[in-house]
């Protein structure tokens, strides 16, 4: 899970100033954790407390209220309402990923992410970029090559990942739809050589460079069996105690074989 989270710190001060290089500054001292990480802890609270997925994000939003959710989910989580919203948007997405980690087989993590995505992001675009997430980091950590898994994602979810990154780099915009986002954050992750190549290619894309980051870094920490010891420590040092302490018992629980290295 901390490689999503740190995906997503490092790339919030790019989500707003886009760059298109991946040569950059990794530790920028301006950034922050936002809802990728407060959601993506909030539904592995969820799977560790066995609660509803609809009640721990709504908790977590409220914990952390300035943290940059969109407009229809802050609206969700104020409003208390138990039905979704029909949203395609990638919130599904970047939050699933502990998902793909907790459960023990495929059936199980295409099930689950439909169940934490569907109380949100009930469209079937929201839905299925949940699903695709998981799906890859499930894949990722079981020993899946990166050709078996990119035929997967494209057979399954319709997903195109035949261009390569160099190439959406020209011309990418923001874009915060499962399908705007998610297919180019898998494309991140399957051209890269490591953890931190992942989050640069990633990040270079443009666009909502956060999420994208937060889903690539999720794959690439399930597929590479950890993250380099000095972003762990940097993306931790940003979160406070109780974001913390979740993420401790999710990996002591469920990637006691996936280690920061």
């Amino acid at each position: 899970m901390i490689g999503a989270i740190a995906g997503d710190i490092i790339g919030s001060v790019y989500e707003h100033h886009n760059i298109k290089v991946v040569d950059f500054p990794l530790f920028n001292p301006g950034c922050r954790f936002t809802d990728d990480t407060v959601l993506t802890v909030a539904i592995a609270d969820a799977i560790l407390s066995g609660s509803g997925y609809a009640g721990k994000l709504r908790e977590y939003c409220l914990l952390y209220p300035e943290r940059g959710y969109g407009p229809g989910f802050r609206r969700w989580a104020a409003a208390g309402r138990s039905t979704p919203y029909n949203s395609k948007g990638n919130g599904s997405a970047m939050r699933v990923s502990s998902v793909g980690s907790a459960f023990g087989n495929l059936e199980e993590v295409l099930r689950e992410s439909k169940r934490s995505a569907e109380v949100t992001h009930n469209h079937p675009e929201g839905i299925k970029g949940a699903q695709a997430v998981a799906s890859a980091v499930f894949l990722a950590r079981t020993g899946t090559s990166k050709e078996d898994m990119k035929a997967y994602i494209q057979e399954t979810f319709e997903y195109d990942l035949s261009e390569p990154i160099d190439s959406i780099r020209t011309h990418y915009g923001f874009d915060v739809t499962c399908a705007g986002s998610v297919p180019q954050a898998i494309t991140a992750f399957l051209e890269s050589e490591g953890y931190e190549d992942a989050i640069r290619k990633a990040i270079s894309i443009g666009g909502d460079s956060d999420t994208i980051a937060c889903i690539a870094g999720a794959i690439a920490e399930a597929f590479y069996r950890g993250v380099p010891q000095n972003i762990a420590d940097f993306a931790l040092s940003k979160l406070d105690d109780t974001l913390r302490n979740v993420i401790a018992a999710f990996r002591q629980t469920y990637q006691g074989s996936v280690s920061w290295i």
